[in-house]
């Protein structure tokens, strides 16, 4: 069977662990060479050391993802190795909850600057490479929480919020150039990241853990299900290798019917 990124390039953010290092490896299964990026740098060695273990190649790269200076460079590296680029994938994020009037203003600023001003950084220096080639795939993690609000998580929220916006901006801005751009706004995945929040929301909601897992994260579900690693990676290589511009501007949202588009 063929496979569905053969001879395809792409650059991942926050590869290093949960749904980066699993879209890693399943782009790389699909026949992709994957540039691994993380802010922890022996992190995305141990995701491209797995790659290459796979037989697949693989390029480690440490990303400070707020900082323009290393997005570019690990853009350039990754054109330097393979001649182009193909896809990118903005994964980088963090999360901390607060009710908004304990919020620190520098936690909710480091959240933002992550998930919002990483994704901005790694566009711009993704498609100075993309539209000479008159292709190329953005896509862009969200959440459900890029549609609907939840408590605790004003800075969360906004930041995907405002990725939906600049994933359909670059829709509009990359369809002349022949580059499409998806945003993926995965349900409840149990990842460290959302492992994090259990014990902090039954602390700021005064619940017990149970119910931050069965009421808040899993109560709108339609089967009591977390969205799982494979079901993203599943629709990120769908993205990626999509053969036309037809599908472009799009929130893909694999939550269990959490929220329903």
């Amino acid at each position: 069977m063929p496979q569905q990124l053969e001879g395809t390039v792409a650059i991942i953010t926050g590869a290093g662990s949960g749904i980066g290092r699993h879209m890693s490896l399943a782009f790389a299964a699909e026949g992709a060479r994957v540039a691994v990026c993380d802010i922890a740098e022996d992190r995305a060695r141990e995701t491209a050391q797995m790659i290459a273990q796979a037989g697949g190649d693989a390029l480690a790269i440490g990303m400070d993802v707020t900082d323009e200076a290393a997005v570019n460079d690990g853009v350039d590296q990754t054109v330097a190795r393979w001649g182009r680029l193909d896809t990118m994938v903005a994964n980088a994020g963090i999360q901390i909850v607060h009710p908004v009037e304990d919020f620190p203003y520098e936690e909710f600023r480091k959240v933002v600057d992550i998930h919002l001003h990483g994704s901005f950084l790694l566009t711009k220096a993704s498609v100075r490479h993309m539209y000479p080639q008159k292709s190329g795939s953005l896509i862009y993690m969200g959440s459900v929480h890029s549609h609907e609000p939840s408590p605790l998580k004003s800075a969360y929220v906004a930041a995907k919020h405002a990725i939906l916006g600049l994933a359909r901006v670059m829709a509009r801005e990359g369809g002349p150039h022949g580059v499409r751009s998806n945003i993926i706004c995965p349900g409840f995945v149990r990842t460290p990241l959302v492992e994090k929040q259990i014990p902090e929301q039954a602390r700021d909601l005064n619940i017990s853990e149970q119910d931050v897992v069965e009421k808040i994260m899993l109560g709108r579900t339609v089967d009591h299900e977390f969205t799982t690693l494979q079901d993203v990676s599943d629709v990120a290589v769908f993205l990626a290798g999509f053969r036309s511009n037809a599908l472009t501007g799009q929130s893909i949202v694999p939550s269990h019917g959490w929220y329903m588009a």
